[in-house]
């Protein structure tokens, strides 16, 4: 890859893709750091995979058990359970055992609604709130391994009701709050789901979102739901049909607040939460309670470098593996104080987020590279009025982050002090598999740097062999490590079929990486989003990445289309920086500069400008949409994740332009 630069928004000159240079972690953060040297980083994880009884026995001391574990790993390709024989409550480990001592008192949740209502919780609140809502599910008829089905907006009852679930040994299943009736009833179905905990709605971009409407859509037809437990969020009148659905405020003035939490088995289910699926149909990843709250525990320490005295936001909605892992489970396990946000980034402005971490004095920011995309792309008038010096630490989650954006992310938001922990993990995974460990690893912008401890990752080829270094591969991961999903549910040849097949023995986790000569992974994306162009392979997220280096641009998708010379070429859907206009003179630079960074073979055949890109509310792309919309002209698939459903129908029109 040639040396080229793009631009900053301020015109400072800024390397691409791995020429840029390494960031050490700052003196003084390595100082406080959990982890303070790459040395100390390396003989624990040496430790994690040499002495693995040694290391976890040591490490598992993070929780509270009421029993403690007999055995590390009982590993039965592709089933594993570990630290069997133990016994504790997840519950328990995000409460009780937070009020003995000084926590008692301090903030667990703040919170922050669209409209601007702010409620803080303390632990001995939370704590409060969560037994009464545990006795409101029991007198519900909710028993140790019911489903309890969770479509509820960014409000504290939605981390309430997890509590409450794992409190009892219910399993819940947490819907995201922007999925449609059908895709409510199709989890409801197939997790067999008794309860259902909803609101009246909830709030985006200055809208009520219909969520118990939505619920009453997917509850039209016979689905075994018997009861379903409305939150009032925004007073808005639904229908409420009797004999099934109440009020939850009215509910629990019936109950106390006395409730024990429940012992577990170390592998009892905690949740279910669904992922897409190759086959269109959402997979029921199953997680258990010990090994995945562990993995959380020991993330949210080390690779956020968690203080006591941190104010952590993780941006994600709990209707994603990220809400559960990093908003719930692993900071909670660490008496951390969480803040919680309801709506959108840009609502009324694009200054939300920094007004609140000015108002907050939020000290740790985990969000997903499309946000700070698009925070470039409004540009630095709506970041520079605020103070953003509280933040101590900055992280990515979600996808690849490009070199660019990560520099951006870095010296806009960070200030040029804050370390960027580049995250790359799964639904599957449970907790973060690659990062650095930000008082320990120096970083390189775009690269996901270093396995964590346990984690055993490795490039191979098709055929299960090491690629050299340099040599883009398949990401596998050659051992069990103890956040893994245990299942799929519902479907017992599942899981062998879709990860531990392919590559016999490991498991495949769908991505495609490279790593360098120091070690460091370079995440590039799915390897179903490896094109196959003129012979040579060619990864989407490389060909965006460099797209996104340019000066003009601030977002790119690329997706592929039949072409009867190539195989495949190269389509770019580009939005560009507030201000640039597209051009034909813009697109033939645009393919230079690919050419440049990557080479004539990825230079797009096509690039289409558009205002804006089809997006979850998360800030996913769907890049499923715009490959329906190259090869088939339309767009048939599933559209109700969308932010903005309009986007279908504009990028459509684009696309038709190109076409004539």
């Amino acid at each position: 890859m040639n040396a080229t630069t793009a631009s900053t928004d301020s015109g400072t000159p800024v390397p691409s893709a791995e020429k840029c240079p390494a960031f050490p972690p700052p003196h003084e953060f390595s100082a406080r750091a959990h982890l303070g040297s790459l040395e100390d980083y390396r003989r624990l994880y040496r430790e994690s995979l040499e002495s693995p009884m040694t290391f976890w026995r040591r490490m598992s001391a993070e929780l509270d058990w009421k029993e403690p574990w007999k055995e590390l790993l009982a590993w039965d390709l592709p089933h594993a359970r570990w630290f069997v024989g133990g016994q504790l409550n997840a519950s328990y480990n995000c409460l009780d055992r937070h009020l003995a001592g000084p926590r008692c008192h301090k903030a667990a949740i703040v919170w922050e609604g669209e409209p601007g209502e702010v409620r803080t919780l303390t632990y001995r609140q939370l704590h409060w709130e969560v037994c009464r809502w545990a006795n409101l599910l029991s007198r519900s008829g909710v028993v140790d391994g019911d489903r309890v089905v969770i479509y509820l907006p960014m409000i504290p009852e939605a981390v309430i009701a997890m509590l409450a679930c794992a409190r009892l040994g219910a399993v819940h299943s947490v819907v995201f709050g922007g999925f449609s009736a059908k895709s409510i009833r199709d989890r409801i179905l197939d997790c067999g789901a008794k309860i259902v905990i909803t609101a009246d709605g909830g709030y985006r971009k200055g809208k009520i979102v219909p969520l118990k409407e939505r619920v009453n859509d997917a509850l039209e037809a016979p689905s075994g739901v018997e009861r379903v437990l409305v939150v009032r969020r925004t007073g808005e009148r639904v229908p409420m049909r009797a004999g099934r659905d109440c009020w939850v405020d009215k509910e629990l003035k019936q109950v106390d607040a006395r409730s024990e939490a429940k012992p577990l088995d170390s592998e009892h289910p905690l949740y279910i939460l669904y992922t897409s699926g190759t086959t269109g149909k959402p997979k029921g990843i199953l997680h258990t309670t010990g090994g995945y709250l562990l993995g959380c525990a020991l993330s949210t320490k080390y690779l956020f470098d968690l203080k006591d005295e941190d104010l952590f936001w993780c941006t994600a909605d709990v209707g994603w593996v990220t809400g559960h892992s990093y908003v719930v489970y692993g900071p909670l396990a660490l008496g951390a104080s969480v803040f919680l946000y309801e709506g959108s980034p840009d609502f009324p402005q694009p200054d939300r987020f920094w007004r609140m971490i000015e108002r907050y004095r939020i000290n740790i920011l985990y969000t997903a590279p499309t946000a700070i995309r698009y925070f470039m792309r409004m540009g630095e008038r709506w970041v520079e009025p605020w103070d953003l010096s509280s933040l101590r630490l900055l992280g990515s989650v979600g996808e690849p982050i490009n070199p660019e954006g990560w520099l951006w992310y870095h010296q806009k938001i960070g200030r040029g002090r804050c370390p960027v922990v580049d995250t790359w993990w799964q639904t599957e995974t449970g907790s973060v598999m690659i990062a650095p460990c930000p008082g320990a690893t120096p970083c390189k912008p775009g690269s996901a740097t270093l396995p964590f401890f346990g984690v055993d990752p490795a490039i191979v080829d098709d055929q299960g062999n090491p690629v050299p270094s340099g040599t883009h591969g398949r990401l596998v991961i050659r051992r069990p490590w103890p956040s893994m999903l245990r299942d799929i549910y519902g479907s017992p040849e599942a899981l062998r079929n879709t990860y531990w097949s392919e590559v016999p023995g490991v498991y495949l986790t769908g991505d495609g990486a490279r790593q360098d000569e120091d070690g460091y992974f370079w995440i590039t994306g799915r390897i179903d989003d490896v094109l196959n162009v003129s012979g040579h392979r060619i990864g989407t997220a490389e060909v965006e990445s460099a797209l996104v280096s340019h000066s003009k641009v601030a977002e790119a998708a690329v997706v592929g289309e039949p072409d009867p010379d190539k195989g495949e070429a190269l389509v770019a859907f580009v939005t560009l920086r507030q201000g640039e206009a597209g051009s034909e003179e813009l697109k033939n630079e645009l393919r230079r500069h690919v050419a440049q960074e990557i080479g004539a073979i990825a230079r797009p055949k096509e690039i289409l400008f558009t205002a804006t890109l089809p997006k979850t509310r998360s800030g996913k792309i769907l890049r499923r949409l715009l490959k329906e919309l190259v090869r088939s002209g339309q767009i048939e698939g599933d559209t109700t994740t969308l932010e903005d459903p309009a986007t279908v129908a504009a990028l459509s029109k684009e696309v038709g332009k190109a076409a004539d």
